[in-house]
């Protein structure tokens, strides 16, 4: 299977699209070295939202990686941040700017073209289909894109990122209203640091599926790593971290439900 998936009850569908950590053997042995710490996955995010199941959320998450083929890019890959630097729909390079393969061996479009047919729209016609089912039982469902990131990337953005960034694409991708009970539960809290469409505004899965039009509302949620993990190889996960932010985490869906439901 090319992700996992597990259908819920309420109208929550929850998508991880970089946990997938598999690599085909076929790319692995044209990898440089770096590339096989996955360094840039998001990594132990099924763990720390354990409590998707309790809540009955959907949730679809990713088993390849983000270096096999980037599932919150575009198609045709165009750059969601225009005059910054961004990774591509099949990325030649890490965040910290690293080749990923060896010389010569970068995907050419023919391969491009493949890995979209073969890894990209398995998981967009689950997410697509899902959508769909949850819509014509509920009339308007969230979905929420779960991420995360080491807080300090220089190529990205400069010092520390914030503890909770939020996209909704500057509010293109839900109602208002959502958003706003969304960020005054995150901002009600004094422990975590918040930015609301800053950095990141919602990748493609956000833009392209939110859309509050057809009460498809969408959210972006890139987190900083340090909250729940090592951000260092081989990154482990930390419990005692986690508990401290999980609450948060699902107070902020409950909210979110609470509001597609009234």
């Amino acid at each position: 299977m090319d992700f996992a998936f597990k259908e819920g009850t309420i109208p929550l569908l929850v998508s991880m699209p970089h946990v997938g950590t598999d690599i085909p053997d076929d790319i692995a042995a044209r990898l440089a070295p770096c590339a096989l710490e996955r360094a840039d996955t998001d990594w132990h995010l099924r763990e720390l939202y354990g409590f998707l199941d309790e809540m009955g959320a959907s949730t679809i998450s990713a088993r390849w990686s983000r270096y096999v083929i980037d599932l919150n890019r575009p198609p045709e890959d165009t750059n969601l941040y225009p005059g910054l630097s961004t990774t591509g729909l099949c990325p030649v390079d890490t965040f910290g700017s690293e080749a990923l393969y060896r010389e010569g061996d970068n995907p050419d479009q023919q391969e491009v073209q493949q890995r979209l047919v073969r890894y990209w729209q398995p998981y967009h016609d689950q997410l697509r289909a899902e959508l769909e089912r949850m819509l014509a039982i509920h009339g308007r469902v969230v979905l929420w894109d779960a991420h995360s990131i080491a807080s300090v990337v220089p190529r990205f953005f400069e010092g520390r990122l914030p503890d909770l960034n939020f996209g909704t694409a500057q509010g293109t991708t839900c109602d208002a209203q959502l958003e706003a009970a969304v960020v005054a539960v995150a901002r009600a809290q004094g422990e975590f640091t918040v930015a609301v469409n800053g950095r990141f505004k919602g990748g493609h899965i956000t833009r392209h599926y939110g859309q509050p039009q057809a009460n498809v509302h969408a959210i972006q949620l890139e987190m900083c790593q340090c909250l729940y993990m090592d951000e260092a190889a081989p990154f482990a996960y930390r419990p005692e971290h986690a508990a401290k932010v999980q609450p948060l985490l699902r107070k902020l869906l409950e909210s979110a439900v609470d509001w597609v439901r009234a």
